[in-house]
């Protein structure tokens, strides 16, 4: 097995010379480093002008490894050659170290570099790589792996200290400067040194292939300050992983206009859990995806459709304590359905990778302007308002694909999402939503119920200044966010949504690009053929049955009336159905079926109107009988009543578990109550 490790750029603020001053200091031990128990120099060459060095040394090192394990393996120190190739010419010195111990069964290789700032002379960088190969240790591979990682790891964030620490000692002792070396009057530099020099230069960004000055790439320069203002605290292990994946998109065969941030390639890395080869991967199909549908150019490019300007009730507001930009949503206002039907799926997808796009544009001002790293946003979500209405299934299947995209192209740009009066309805939402989403981006939410109201503007002080909390919440602030409401049916286009639904699965909307229609794929093949429609006569009835095996799961239903007026209620039968033979006899006309003994009305009668949309849920507590059950009281003169329906049970493991996510935001007896919405 093969470890690698790669460290950032240390950037220390003092010349070179006085930097090698300092490291000297560290031979032969050091107080900061005890597990250096000596170094002993083997071999020292200067040059006949004094321009370069070669120094090797035998180092002993105390085994850092528990008391049996140095028992079972019979040593108490190991020993490292190190050659040290300083070149005062050219400003660099170049230090290798391998393992004299066990070299046949593990070979550590460890290169080090401290060499002049390519910007500014007056500093010097410092980066530092390593491989660990494990060939075979006594059957103690994994353990010297876990061994190797913890060494390099204290290491690398000690050395900086020894030389500031050193660096210190000789400024206590007057030492500020020391003379840069210079040839002798009558010595001309050898063309090996100006070589050198030369791939230096194009190994740091100075000098191109074709020996052309350019300007270096700050960027790349990966240093401790910048990880500090721009990236927060990563340990040094993860630092290496970062460099390694970036140093990976470098090598990408694919024509890169421009490398992702390190922010990015960090996102994407903590989204894959530190598995590098995995989130190399992922930022490939996302920079793929990018490119195929300019994504770049969404921001400027994206023209906001009347409707989503005056209905669509989401917008930025302010900052919150830990400077994240605050999006609010304002779900419970919005008319999901008219959306849909006047922007169309693609629509909406657009309208939330622009305000992703314009998260991460937000995201990066903000931590320009506080000089620290802000990574992610927040959202405020407020579900006042929300109802089944809003569980609408071609409205849920667009959400679920989005977040889908959206976690797949925009990882860990989501810092916290508090989401606000949820109301009862809403375990049965987020049990069909969370299952979609990230685990760690999950554990970012933060509930409050609608029993909360009282206290919601002191529980958002923990996370947004009071001055900016939202008016609707208790607060002061005034925000933009439209309050949506229902979108007029004269804005919807016309068959904006059922085309969508009928195209034939494999088959895709010509006007559709390609982010559109890996949307629509999967809207395609779950909708075909689940609303079903049924006409009714002048007292009629249509009764479906749901026989029910599984308690406290949740049935759910949403129906249109398109043509006439209906009567909806939902029954309990705790008796055997017999076969329905006639539609204009109900099961509760027969002789053996009396109302309170064997079945019972589970919701109130609910008078439906023509072109009524109505979206329900009841938690079926019993191993009965449920009965969705309409009557069509009388027909008018453009025919028979006609009825367009959908059910879905929703499992009982599925919903407690999304109750156990809300806790306390929600009582007992309002989880198991039933809502319906028109």
């Amino acid at each position: 097995m093969v470890q690698k490790f790669q460290s950032p750029v240390r950037v220390y603020k003092y010349p070179f010379e006085l930097v090698m001053k300092a490291y000297e200091r560290r031979f032969p031990t050091c107080p900061q480093m005890p597990i250096v128990l000596d170094c002993e120099i083997i071999s020292d060459e200067i040059s006949e002008d004094g321009s370069q060095r070669n120094t090797k040394r035998r180092c002993t090192l105390a085994v850092d490894a528990p008391y049996i394990f140095k028992k079972l393996i019979g040593v108490e120190v190991v020993y490292f050659l190190q050659n040290n190739f300083l070149d005062w010419a050219n400003r660099t010195l170049n230090i290798e170290a391998v393992n004299d111990s066990f070299s046949s069964r593990i070979e550590i290789f460890e290169r080090c570099r401290y060499y002049a700032h390519p910007d500014n002379p007056d500093w010097t960088c410092f980066d530092q790589t390593a491989t660990l190969d494990i060939k075979n240790f006594f059957g103690f591979e994994h353990s010297m792996e876990k061994m190797g990682m913890k060494q390099y790891t204290q290491t690398t964030l000690k050395g900086k200290e020894i030389i500031e620490y050193f660096i210190n000692e000789l400024k206590a002792e007057g030492i500020t400067e020391v003379e840069r070396w210079k040839p002798p009057a009558d010595t001309v530099t050898s063309p090996i040194s100006r070589q050198s020099s030369k791939d230096m230069e194009q190994e740091n960004g100075i000098v191109d292939v074709n020996g052309v000055k350019r300007g270096s790439k700050p960027e790349i320069l990966l240093d401790g300050d910048f990880i500090a203002k721009h990236l927060g605290q990563l340990t040094p292990m993860q630092e290496s992983k970062l460099l390694e994946l970036r140093k990976m998109l470098e090598d990408y065969e694919e024509d890169l206009t421009k490398l992702p941030s390190y922010q990015t390639v960090l996102r994407f890395l903590r989204a894959r859990d530190w598995h590098v080869s995995q989130a190399l991967a992922m930022l490939k199909d996302s920079l793929k995806w990018r490119k195929e549908n300019n994504i770049d150019d969404l921001v400027k490019d994206y023209k906001r459709p009347a409707v989503v300007t005056e209905h669509f009730p989401g917008g930025w507001h302010h900052y919150d304590k830990d400077g994240r930009p605050i999006y609010i949503l304002r779900l419970g206002h919005m008319d999901v359905k008219g959306l849909l039907k006047s922007i169309g799926t693609e629509g909406l997808l657009k309208l939330s990778l622009h305000i992703c796009e314009e998260g991460i544009q937000k995201i990066n001002e903000s931590s320009e302007n506080l000089g620290t790293p802000v990574l992610d946003w927040c959202l405020l979500v407020d579900l006042d308002g929300l109802s089944m209405r809003h569980l609408w299934r071609p409205g849920v299947k667009a959400l679920l694909s989005i977040i889908e995209c959206v976690e797949s192209n925009y990882p860990e740009t989501m810092g916290r999402v508090l989401v606000v009066q949820a109301p009862r309805v809403f375990p049965i939402a987020w049990t069909i939503v969370s299952t979609f989403i990230n685990d760690n981006t999950r554990s970012k939410f933060i509930f409050y119920g609608v029993a909360d109201a009282i206290t919601m503007k002191e529980s958002l002080e923990q996370y947004i200044d009071s001055e900016l909390i939202p008016d609707f919440l208790g607060g002061s602030c005034k925000t933009l966010v439209h309050e949506g409401g229902l979108i007029p049916k004269t804005l919807y286009k016309m068959n904006s949504l059922e085309e969508d639904e009928q195209t034939e699965p494999g088959q895709h909307n010509k006007n559709t690009n390609g982010y559109g229609r890996a949307l629509n794929n999967s809207l395609n093949n779950d909708h075909h053929g689940l609303y079903k429609t049924v006409e009714l006569k002048t007292s009629y009835i249509h009764e479906v049955v749901i026989r029910n095996a599984d308690v406290k799961s949740v049935l759910t239903w949403d129906f249109d009336v398109m043509r006439g007026d209906l009567h909806f209620t939902l029954y309990r039968v705790t008796k055997d159905l017999p076969q329905q033979q006639d539609a204009a006899v109900s099961f509760f006309d027969l002789n053996d079926f009396t109302e309170g003994v064997n079945y019972f009305k589970e919701e109130s009668t609910l008078i439906c109107h023509h072109k009524e949309s109505v979206q329900g849920s009841h938690v079926m507590n019993y191993k009965n009988n449920y009965v969705l059950h309409w009557f069509s009281p009388s027909c008018g003169s453009e025919g028979p009543t006609q009825l367009n329906y959908f059910y879905e049970i929703l499992s009982s493991a599925n919903y407690k578990g999304s109750m156990t996510s809300l806790q306390s935001g929600f009582s007992s007896n309002s989880a198991t109550s039933s809502c319906q919405s028109r």
